[in-house]
């Protein structure tokens, strides 16, 4: 809707050009990561150590259509837990050591890259393979992206899965994190890139 005041606006300014996501959300939802004494609800710790299942880290960078890695980049995870549940309660979350969600931006770190500590989910029902959701926010795009994570030494399950398999065979390795062990750690890298020749699959949700 235009009203009389807005149409005056535009014919002596001119229209206002649109504008894209800037980097507000980053700082506003990892205040505390970023040094800002806002508070933050969610962080990098997915899984407390008390947690059960197999403690594992998930990282990589975002990078851009020019293969440059995004300085302010937001990524979430939303995931099952070892057993393949997703916590119900505050109360199981307290009990458990176990989250469920974590949220991290990429501007803090040396390489620019996000970590995430959790551990390893489990199928969320038969026939599914284990996998990490993932949303990415980063300025440029007026919506968030979804993705999935899956996992490289899983191959028997994700033959199987029913996502994973919609995808065309040349670009789901786009969605697969390759496993190595760093210092008695498990690590799963992961990298992200938004646009070009190895753009990872996104998905309409």
């Amino acid at each position: 809707m235009t009203t009389p005041l807005m149409s005056a606006l535009q014919d002596s300014f001119g229209q206002t050009p649109s504008q894209t996501v800037g980097p507000y959300f980053a700082y506003g939802l990892t205040s505390v990561q970023y040094g800002y004494d806002l508070g933050q609800v969610f962080d990098a710790v997915v899984a407390l150590p008390q947690a059960a299942g197999q403690h594992i880290v998930l990282e990589g960078a975002v990078y851009d259509g020019d293969g440059q890695p995004v300085l302010d980049a937001l990524v979430e995870i939303s995931q099952a837990d070892a057993k393949g549940r997703y916590p119900q309660t505050p109360a199981e979350v307290a009990s458990s050591g176990f989250r469920g969600f974590g949220r991290v931006g990429t501007g803090t770190d040396p390489q620019m890259c996000f970590r995430f500590r959790t551990v390893k989910p489990g199928p969320e029902g038969a026939g599914q393979a284990p996998h990490i959701n993932m949303i990415v926010t980063m300025r440029g795009i007026l919506l968030h992206t979804f993705t999935r994570v899956y996992f490289s030494d899983e191959d028997a399950a994700n033959a199987g899965d029913p996502v994973l398999v919609s995808v065309p065979a040349n670009r789901r390795n786009t969605l697969v994190a390759q496993r190595r062990e760093q210092g008695g750690q498990v690590v799963y890298r992961f990298d992200i890139h938004m646009q070009g020749a190895r753009e990872t699959v996104f998905f309409d949700v």
